[in-house]
């Protein structure tokens, strides 16, 4: 099966549920969507709807889990497989300490063996691909011969596909935001990576903000995979599908887009989903423009209310479109 990786939108805690994956799929319909890490335990034990359910509209999607146990994992992938995602990935890059202490996520990465078994494990159970999410290197196990050993164990396993933040993890000492900024970036590191295992697909990750980074990294890489920047800045990458992917169709406009996701936020709250849950992926979208300070304070001083419906959002749009308007018949021509 193949998947396209050009471009990826990372798997995020608290942030890419099915409300934000839903409003980046307006946003582009190629992108490549990721479930927030779903540990395999929840999955078998928990409530499988609530956790994995998604719109048919957000495909192509996949699900990122969390463990350590091949058994479970192999299992929890089939349950994926089931739902109908289009690839199942392991998270093997997470620097929480929660995390740590599971010895799952980035601490994994010092057991190789174990990493290349639970990829085996899930190979032999589902026919959708199977790929993993890493650091190159944590602590002082950051040696390029030690990644290059780690890569060669996952794809003797069976891993059809790499994402592969640019900076190591300090399991101690560093918050999982601090492991975001505070340790350096290599990017020729993961470049020479993938000119070593050309037959690996990889996707580089860690610190692309913008379309034209994008562009310049997709010369060495199969794909790029952006995070945070997509959600706190979704306006540079509104021309996303016609700048990466060559789509045709025209750029939408932050309004534009805004209120195509006026129905969906209508359904969801019909189906008792508070406004908070929605509107709080929408709080970006104007910033940097007039009134868009004012947009978030709107939205973030009112959703939580018991009676915040659709029209909150509607009202947040009208008054936005006001102050532009009078921010930009107050610029005098030169």
């Amino acid at each position: 099966m193949s998947v396209d990786r050009t471009f990826s939108v990372a798997p995020m805690m608290a942030y890419t549920d099915r409300h934000f994956r839903y409003l980046v799929r307006l946003m582009s319909r190629h992108a490549l969507l990721f479930t927030e890490m779903i540990t395999a335990q929840a999955i078998l034990h928990g409530d499988q709807q609530k956790l994995l359910g998604y719109a048919a509209f957000e495909h192509p999607i996949v699900a990122q889990l969390g463990g350590n146990d091949p058994a479970q994992l192999a299992a929890a992938a089939q349950v994926v497989e089931a739902f109908g995602y289009d690839e199942v990935n392991l998270n093997v890059g997470c620097p929480s300490e929660r995390v740590h202490a599971g010895c799952f996520g980035a601490s994994l990465m010092l057991h190789p063996a174990l990493v290349a078994e639970c990829v085996a494990a899930m190979k032999q159970r589902v026919n959708i691909p199977v790929s993993v999410k890493c650091r190159i290197g944590v602590d002082d196990h950051d040696s390029y011969a030690a990644l290059c050993q780690f890569v060669r164990m996952l794809q003797t396993a069976g891993c059809d596909a790499l994402y592969v933040h640019a900076r190591k993890a300090w399991l101690k000492g560093l918050s999982p935001k601090e492991n975001r900024t505070i340790p350096p970036l290599n990017y020729p590191m993961v470049h020479q990576l993938h000119a070593d295992f050309p037959t690996l697909p990889m996707v580089i990750n860690g610190g692309i903000n913008t379309l034209e980074a994008s562009q310049q990294q997709l010369t060495q890489m199969d794909g790029v995979m952006v995070g945070r920047e997509i959600y706190a800045n979704p306006n540079h990458f509104l021309a996303l599908d016609q700048t990466v992917f060559a789509d045709t169709a025209p750029v939408l406009t932050r309004h534009q887009v805004v209120s195509a996701y006026l129905p969906y936020i209508s359904a969801q709250l019909a189906q008792g989903v508070p406004l908070k849950h929605i509107s709080r992926h929408v709080l970006g979208f104007f910033k940097g423009i007039p009134g868009g300070k004012r947009w978030r304070q709107y939205l973030s001083d009112n959703a939580f209310k018991a009676d915040a419906d659709v029209g909150l959002i509607e009202h947040a749009m009208v008054a936005l479109a006001d102050d532009y308007l009078t921010a930009s018949a107050a610029v005098k021509p030169v």
